[in-house]
């Protein structure tokens, strides 16, 4: 009888030497990994870089996971992130994650109750991909990190904030920020009151 394994199951097995588990959880995990290294850099090379350190990582450093602070998804995602830092550190691109100029306060931000979030459903040319790709990589990165988890990703909000190692609140009025600056940039495409971009561009 086959058992599904968990992610926890599968770490442990990792751990222990098991590399079909190590596999197992490389393609679990691969592909996300990589997606999002490459929306935030827009880089292909550095998307691979940063895959093959988290997934290096894994095998150095998994023991000091713990799963009482969140999934197995947050912390590779975490590391990821890390990488990209330090990366667009080394390219000279990277604008520091924790001082943009004017990230509001987590009430300024929060979007009325009464405002729509209907999105860019109608969106599908390989046009509309690219034009939509260059306004997220023209968001600080700050921004650009919340849309492109909890949009393209379509992540939960206290997973998202786990990878960003900041109170959900904060996530929440990242990702409000990021849609009314792309808003504009976007506005040729479609009248929108809000902007979802998850459907559009999964293959960045």
């Amino acid at each position: 009888m086959h058992i599904e394994l968990n992610d926890g199951d599968l770490l442990r097995r990792m751990l222990a030497g098991d590399e079909q588990a190590f596999t197992a959880l490389y393609r679990t995990y691969q592909a996300g990994i990589y997606r999002f290294a490459r929306q935030m850099t827009g880089e292909a090379g550095l998307a691979d870089e940063v895959t093959q350190e988290v997934f290096l990582t894994l095998m150095r450093e998994g023991r000091s996971f713990n799963a009482r602070r969140g999934s197995l998804r947050a912390w590779l995602y975490g590391i990821a992130r890390n990488c990209i830092r330090r990366c667009l550190e080394r390219e000279r691109l990277y604008v520091a994650l924790e001082s943009e100029e004017h990230e509001e306060t987590a009430a300024d931000l929060l979007p009325d109750p009464g405002t729509p979030d209907d999105g860019l459903a109608g969106l599908g040319s390989r046009e509309t991909v690219a034009q939509v790709r260059r306004a997220v990589l023209a968001l600080p990165a700050a921004y650009r990190e919340a849309v492109i988890l909890c949009e393209l990703h379509e992540l939960g909000y206290a997973e998202a904030a786990q990878i960003l190692a900041c109170p959900v609140g904060t996530v929440r009025s990242r990702l409000h920020r990021a849609r009314e600056l792309l808003a504009p940039r976007l506005k040729c495409l479609h009248e929108m009151p809000g902007v979802a971009v998850a459907k559009q561009c999964h293959r960045w």
